[in-house]
């Protein structure tokens, strides 16, 4: 029997349904209760009532009643998906610094969030967790994360209003230096917007030909370092998605090594490095 392909499926429950909701989707999707029971503990699953937006739906023993209106949204590759664990750098209480690995990604879809750095902050902090910024999936490095909406809010600004300084290594294909000099600045716009990153040449590996460089950007346009830099004719090594010529077994060389800002509560100056760790929280 083919397996089944990625889905989605919604339902309003209606009198005959079964109580269960793992009973009622097995029953309108075909999957197996054990299949769906998984999906549910992965975030795939999501119920809206009373007019409200639907929210995840974990508990494998959830009931429903009529007018619950039932989602889930299957992808078996997702759901299959064993990811790396994040590294806490920093508990500040009100907000987190993580590690965050390559392959990890930032925040869940609706197809599930058991792959994602901020679920994996949420059971291992126990607290609420709001996404700051984020790192895309195949790029590591250090993430923030507050644990209440007004820390959300304050550190956000902090971010917009360019308050943060964020560092990165890359390591790109060609002589840097020898084309652009020891240091420089992009300034091509992306999406229509300025948008500007700074560089500055760490290493040249003449074997290799590839250089290593110190990267700092001052705007936050999508996939800025990468689409900068292979615009410049130094696309990122591995990057998956802009460059020629650059594939790397060890995937994409792209890291967000340093982070810093005044914390918005206590006035004192924070510096985040990748590669620093600090204790987590013990549990009573």
């Amino acid at each position: 029997m083919t397996a089944p392909s990625r889905f989605s499926r919604s339902h309003r429950v209606v009198a005959g349904d079964p109580p269960g909701a793992a009973d009622v989707l097995a029953r309108v999707t075909g999957l197996s209760k054990g299949v769906v029971k998984d999906a549910m503990r992965k975030g795939a699953v999501h119920v809206g009532r009373s007019g409200r937006s639907p929210n995840r739906l974990r508990r494998e023993t959830a009931t429903v009643r009529p007018g619950d209106v039932l989602e889930i949204h299957y992808d078996p590759e997702l759901l299959a998906l064993r990811p790396p664990e994040a590294t806490l750098v920093k508990d500040a209480v009100r907000w987190s610094a993580w590690s965050k690995p390559a392959g990890l990604l930032s925040q869940g879809t609706e197809f599930g969030d058991h792959a994602s750095l901020l679920r994996q902050v949420e059971k291992r902090l126990d607290r609420p967790v709001f996404l700051v910024h984020r790192l895309d999936r195949e790029v590591e490095g250090l993430v923030l994360v507050a644990h209440d909406a007004t820390a959300a809010a304050a550190l956000s600004a902090l971010l917009r209003e360019a308050k943060v300084v964020k560092r990165y290594r890359a390591e790109v294909i060609g002589n840097v230096e020898a084309r652009h000099g020891k240091e420089g600045s992009i300034d091509i716009p992306l999406d229509d917007k300025p948008a500007r990153t700074l560089f500055r040449v760490d290493e040249y590996d003449p074997l290799r030909d590839t250089t290593t460089l110190d990267v700092t950007i001052e705007t936050g346009r999508h996939h800025q370092i990468r689409r900068h830099l292979d615009a410049i004719g130094h696309p990122v090594l591995g990057d998956p998605r802009y460059g020629a010529g650059n594939k790397n077994r060890e995937g994409i060389r792209l890291a967000a090594v340093f982070l810093g800002f005044r914390d918005p509560f206590t006035g004192k100056d924070v510096e985040l490095r990748l590669g620093e760790a600090q204790p987590e929280p013990q549990t009573v």
